[in-house]
């Protein structure tokens, strides 16, 4: 069973730092695409930003230049570095992958965490 937890969330104020983490664990062959997503009260998932196993980014028009995305294959991990933080980045973040166990990939979600910026 493949398990991604997720980590580094909290409160903080408009104009501060939080680093998010992600680790996936569990029977793992590799891993393909690694993301974020967030999810504010009353609105739909939207990507953050996202990572593929080669290293190649993309990000949210809103969170370019603040946040930046990175991943430590040897740990199976993702981070999320948010810089400048604004109060509309308050959401629940959620992690995703797409994992390869034995023959076929699928796509995993963390439980998600939740960031909180305060104005």
């Amino acid at each position: 069973q493949v398990q991604l937890v997720e980590s580094g969330g909290g409160l903080v104020q408009a104009g501060g730092s939080l680093r998010l983490s992600c680790a996936a664990s569990g029977r793992i062959f590799s891993i393909n695409g690694m993301d974020w997503y967030r999810q504010a009260p009353g609105k739909q998932r939207e990507l953050v930003a996202a990572i593929t196993s080669g290293g190649s980014t993309n990000y949210a028009d809103s969170v370019k230049g603040r946040f930046s995305i990175s991943r430590d294959n040897a740990k199976n991990t993702v981070y999320l570095q948010m810089n400048s933080l604004k109060p509309e980045d308050t959401a629940v973040y959620h992690c995703h992958a797409n994992i390869v166990s034995l023959l076929y990939g699928y796509d995993y979600w963390g439980q998600g965490t939740q960031v909180t910026v305060s104005s």
